[in-house]
């Protein structure tokens, strides 16, 4: 029998989620990603930044902030060869999704026909769609979506409570109305978080709970953990334990049971047996390539060996189980 998919989660309810057994715990996240996911395959996506540093906003975790003395120069938005050969390359690597990421507060009209030019090509590859590129209004979702875009990602980071300590240049809300602006247009969600902050596991809770609590889950749910960059308020931030991000990977497993929960930034730091835990914890999508935006990742090569010792293997294509069970 499969699970309830909730939508009225109690902060009660998850921190007890969080204080179970741990092999309780992963036992249970097991058994719910069993009945909506082949736990041998994980979906592989490519991050390309198509437009790095310069951004306006001030992420205490960002190296592409202006606000911070961080090695990462200011460029112009890439041009569509350009994205188009890397969106190539991925693919031939077994990517199925290509992700365009541009350090903007927002996009600006004039680079907008630029933006929905480039998505329709690396469409026409036969690669699905996504794209971070700050906030959006209405009419820029609407028409991200018209040009051919499958997902847009917008983390949340952190709690509502917790979310004034890392960034000051926008608020909560307006994450938020981003995300419905990309729902009301069709696209398919991808909203996380960052591990490593200096967060609670209260505020740990209350971030899956506002996810969870949407209208529809996330179709795709990044759990990044916290890659610290010299220049950054969070330069010196004490790294997360491994297992209370494995147990952040199995709660947001449970709430979300239709959703592809991303092991995404930070995976570079982490052993295979940490990784092999997310898995099993849950975990069924990563990003293959070397770079993310600016932070080095694991390579592809190392990554198939790490699938084939565990048994695994990248998905060839993508079928959201929320969408199947919409069809």
């Amino acid at each position: 029998m499969q699970p309830l998919i909730r939508h009225d989660w109690q902060k009660s309810d998850v921190l007890a989620l969080f204080a179970m057994n741990f092999h309780d715990l992963m036992f249970e996240a097991q058994r719910v990603h069993r009945m909506y996911f082949n736990p041998h395959e994980v979906q592989a996506s490519t991050l390309c930044s198509i437009k790095t540093g310069g951004c306006a906003e001030d992420c205490g975790y960002c190296s592409q902030s202006a606000h911070f003395k961080t090695p990462v120069k200011a460029s112009k938005l890439m041009d569509s060869d350009a994205v188009l050969a890397q969106a190539r390359a991925a693919k031939e690597a077994g990517a199925t999704r290509f992700c365009m990421g541009a350090a903007w507060r927002s996009p600006k009209e004039r680079d907008m026909q630029a933006l929905t030019d480039m998505i329709s090509e690396v469409k026409a590859l036969g690669l699905e769609t996504c794209a971070t590129l700050g906030m959006l209004t209405p009419d820029q979702a609407q028409r991200l979506k018209q040009a051919g875009l499958d997902y847009y990602n917008h983390n949340l980071d952190t709690s509502e409570r917790f979310y004034g300590e890392i960034i000051t240049t926008r608020t909560y809300q307006d994450r938020l109305d981003t995300l419905a602006h990309v729902r009301d247009a069709g696209m398919n969600v991808c909203a996380g978080g960052i591990m490593g902050l200096g967060e609670t596991v209260d505020d740990r809770a209350d971030m899956l709970i506002t996810l969870a609590n949407l209208p529809a889950h996330p179709e795709s749910v990044p759990i990044n953990m916290l890659v610290p960059i010299a220049g950054t308020p969070l330069q010196n931030a004490r790294q997360i334990d491994a297992l209370d991000f494995v147990r952040t990977i199995a709660v947001a497993r449970i709430m979300m049971p239709r959703s592809f929960v991303r092991l995404s930034a930070g995976r570079e730091a982490m052993s295979d047996e940490m990784q092999a835990w997310c898995f099993f914890a849950g975990a069924n999508s990563i990003f293959y390539g070397d770079t993310l935006l600016t932070t080095s990742n694991p390579q592809t090569e190392k990554d198939r060996a790490l699938l084939a010792r565990l048994g695994m293997q990248v998905m060839a294509s993508v079928s959201s189980p929320a969408k199947q069970e919409a069809a």
